[in-house]
């Protein structure tokens, strides 16, 4: 009786729609980087407008140094994003090979697309609801609301005034990801300091005897820096990734496979998504992440990539209920005409 009842549940759409959810269904994957501006990683970080009308900060980070940018805007607009990239960030800093963002429209916009293919530079994006797959901005968000924090009530009334002298502090203090500075990743020096001068401490001030014994110079100490950059932010993401992976319950799919799509846009408790598509099939993979392309069951419908964390395989043996199970119709009941 018992397994006859367990074989029933695993079989029953409606008891597998209800059950607890999943939460790790795949190992944890990282955006690899190969050195500076090799990968740009952006978002946006809402807050409480300030005096002047900036309620918004477009946050930039180079993913392999951590540098961080943060530029307050007064919306989140298309043409505010494309402005302040090319004339703030990409005038000072050089165009980076890639970009990686989030599902965001004013991100996902022609006009960005644009831009960015006018200058040659690749955009990706995260899947939807997934913000670990653009996790280096989240994490910086957090801190800049942690240093925000500890103005004063009356400072906060104009934090947008704050933003730069804040961020440059992140920039110019040792990550524990690389064990370097992100400012010293970035320009192969350390940043010189108000404390410095207050305090009479000095930088390297060896002597060079020409601009090519100073770029040698420079050339092997960052590449110093960044092989040691590469080994502790390596080691760091072992870790992380071997205690996340504890908790995995692997189960790759394969393409045919059917899956029901979590409804992450629920309100209150989430669920699998219970709408005019039951099902999905999976078609493929992409190569080397936890993300797989699906297409609905039985109907034409647009490819959608979804990570495998939002994805639940059903059996060949669940039963689908035909129109949401709605109770046949009673022949004998009267006619009701038509409201015309």
């Amino acid at each position: 009786m018992r397994a006859e009842v367990e074989s029933y549940c695993h079989s029953c759409l409606r008891c597998i729609q209800r059950k607890t959810l999943p939460t790790r269904a795949a190992p944890m994957s990282h955006l690899q980087s190969q050195g500076p501006m090799d990968l740009v990683c952006i978002d946006f970080l809402c807050l409480e407008p300030d005096a002047s009308g900036q309620g918004n900060i477009l946050i930039v980070t180079d993913h392999f140094t951590r540098y961080a940018q943060a530029f307050s805007t007064k919306d989140q607009r298309a043409p505010t994003v494309a402005k302040v990239l090319m004339e703030k960030f990409f005038v000072h800093y050089g165009l980076p090979r890639r970009i990686h963002s989030d599902q965001g429209r004013d991100f996902e916009s022609r006009l960005v697309g644009q831009l960015l293919e006018l200058l040659g530079i690749q955009k990706t994006r995260t899947t939807p609801y997934h913000p670990q797959g653009d996790a280096q901005p989240e994490r910086f968000n957090r801190t800049l609301l942690n240093m925000l924090g500890t103005l004063s009530n009356v400072e906060k009334q104009s934090w947008s005034r704050h933003i730069a002298t804040l961020v440059h502090a992140y920039n110019s203090t040792e990550s524990d990801a690389t064990g370097y500075s992100p400012y010293r990743l970035m320009f192969g020096r350390e940043a010189r300091l108000p404390v410095d001068l207050a305090f009479g401490l000095s930088l390297d001030q060896t002597s060079v005897a020409s601009h090519r014994n100073y770029v040698d110079r420079l050339r092997k100490n960052l590449a110093s820096a960044f092989e040691q950059a590469r080994l502790t932010s390596g080691n760091r993401e072992q870790r992380n990734k071997k205690n996340y992976d504890l908790k995995v319950r692997i189960q790759d799919l394969q393409p045919g496979d059917r899956v029901l799509l979590k409804n992450l846009g629920a309100a209150a408790r989430p669920s699998w998504r219970i709408d005019g598509v039951l099902r999905y099939i999976v078609c493929k993979q992409l190569p080397g992440l936890p993300v797989y392309q699906i297409r609905p069951d039985g109907k034409a419908g647009p490819l959608k990539n979804w990570h495998r964390n939002h994805l639940l395989p059903l059996r060949e043996a669940v039963r689908i209920p035909v129109e949401n199970e709605l109770p046949p119709a009673n022949p004998h009941a009267p006619r009701v005409p038509p409201v015309t």
